[in-house]
């Protein structure tokens, strides 16, 4: 008598490398930061919700960005920061994360007084104060009159830049439609000459050149790379090099990024040999959770058991941390 063959088991155990902090706030996490801070929000849940997440009718990304004002709000003081970065931690820990890379801008914090570096210290007291295994990854932004800033960012991730247990890369967010990637080939020549890694949003609002650039500039990872399919020479320079995508299919569809989700390319991509892995994003402004997104991947393109466990493994391959936590994190997940 053959011996019954137990069925794949689907994840349950999650990497996060794509997860902004200002766009991880719940309606819960909102109400404990404003009562810190004593900033006044509304008494009614549904309200909160609508003021902390994306409208329906969302065009674009740039419409999409609107969405973080208030959620920063919460973040203008030390106490507010590291409170928000161990409260997300602590959510997403509780939802099956067993790593997480967040990321912020230190320069988005500085309204009230802090300073950048007052910014990256708090965050740094938050990844302290929580059972997750986190790492950060400072953001530079696209925008305008802000290359002191981004440069003063820079200069942080080389002063606090470690392995593990602290900051571990760079990245750059914002308008890609507004700003291209290309406007950023100084900033990033000065990061690989001092060695910081770095990923790049690219191929999100913008076409593969972007993608292309953000390779060319040296990045390790690129986030979203969505549109990179537009270029063939780009998809096989990702795939030959290795270079992870960091993909978030509910904020893809939400930003329109991507117009008809039946035409996602993640599944090309897995299916091709690129790096892909899977992302929340915005998980508070979207209404998410990563275990939603691996969900909505199975019902949708079919995921199975054993691609999840390819996602999973790409994820930790390509994680900004030492080969000993990479060891302990693909011990976890059993693979």
């Amino acid at each position: 008598m053959e011996k019954a063959v137990a069925p794949k088991k689907f994840a349950d155990k999650y990497i996060e490398l794509h997860l902004h902090l200002d766009g991880a706030v719940t309606a819960d996490i909102a109400r404990k930061l404003a009562k810190i801070q004593g900033i006044p929000l509304p008494h009614d849940d549904a309200e909160l919700e609508k003021q902390l997440t994306v409208p329906n009718d969302c065009e674009s990304l740039n419409d999409f960005l609107k969405c973080f004002a208030l959620p920063l709000s919460f973040m203008q003081t030390k106490e507010g920061l590291s409170e928000a970065v161990r409260l997300v931690s602590e959510n997403i820990r509780s939802q099956g994360v067993i790593y997480a890379e967040i990321r912020f801008a230190p320069q988005l914090h500085t309204e009230k007084g802090m300073t950048q570096e007052d910014a990256v210290k708090a965050a740094l007291k938050g990844i302290s104060e929580t059972e997750l295994k986190v790492n950060l990854i400072l953001c530079c932004m696209r925008g305008e009159c802000n290359e002191a800033a981004n440069n003063e960012t820079l200069e942080l991730a080389k002063k606090y830049l470690v392995k593990d247990g602290g900051v571990v890369a760079i990245d750059l967010a914002g308008a890609e439609a507004l700003f291209p990637t290309e406007n950023y080939r100084g900033l990033f020549k000065k990061a690989k000459e001092a060695n910081i890694p770095f990923t790049i949003h690219a191929g999100e609002a913008d076409g593969s050149e972007s993608v292309k650039l953000a390779v060319e500039y040296g990045a390790s990872r690129i986030g979203h790379g969505v549109r990179s399919y537009e270029d063939a020479e780009v998809v096989q320079t990702l795939k030959e090099k290795g270079i992870a995508l960091e993909m978030c299919p509910t904020s893809n569809r939400q930003t329109h990024a991507v117009e008809d989700m039946s035409q996602y390319p993640f599944m090309d991509y897995l299916n091709n040999g690129l790096a892909v892995t899977l992302n929340t994003d915005d998980m508070g402004i979207e209404g998410t959770t990563l275990a939603d997104e691996f969900r909505y991947m199975e019902k949708s393109f079919g995921l199975t058991a054993e691609q999840e466990k390819q996602i999973l493994e790409n994820a930790v391959d390509s994680a900004f941390t030492t080969d000993e936590v990479k060891a302990q994190l693909r011990k976890e997940l059993g693979s």
